[in-house]
């Protein structure tokens, strides 16, 4: 039985089905659905759980080397919400591009894990290394 990291057996399948710079994305409860995608839905209430707690949660059995976020987030996010994003990044570089692009490339995800979390363009795209 796992005791330590995530313990989803959805989310442990879907990481372990992840390899060498594949992607993966963590979304918002907006993210739309993507055909041929795998969505692992976590959501349980409005705000619940957020993005930044299911990246944390991931990263201590999951190695990513870059991750991809929209451009949009930066103007529409507090200060204090970046430094929580950039902290659970920690060690990895952060690519911005625009919202749209962002949700292109989901189509050659290995999967989503669609969270509760209601913070505007707070989604992440993980590439793995």
């Amino acid at each position: 039985m796992l005791v330590i990291g995530t313990i989803n057996p959805e989310i442990n399948s879907l990481l372990c089905r992840v390899r060498h710079t594949n992607t993966l994305i963590i979304s918002d409860w907006s993210f739309p659905h993507i055909a041929g995608v795998e969505t692992i839905d976590i959501s349980l209430v409005a705000g619940v759980p957020r993005v930044v707690d299911v990246l944390r949660a991931i990263r201590l059995n999951f190695n990513c080397g870059k991750a991809v976020m929209a451009s949009e987030f930066r103007d529409a996010s507090s200060a204090e919400t970046l430094r929580c994003y950039e902290d659970a990044l920690d060690g990895v570089s952060i690519a911005w591009e625009p919202h749209a692009l962002l949700k292109s490339r989901a189509k050659g995800a290995v999967g989503i894990i669609r969270t509760g979390d209601t913070t505007r363009f707070g989604n992440i795209l993980l590439e793995s290394t």
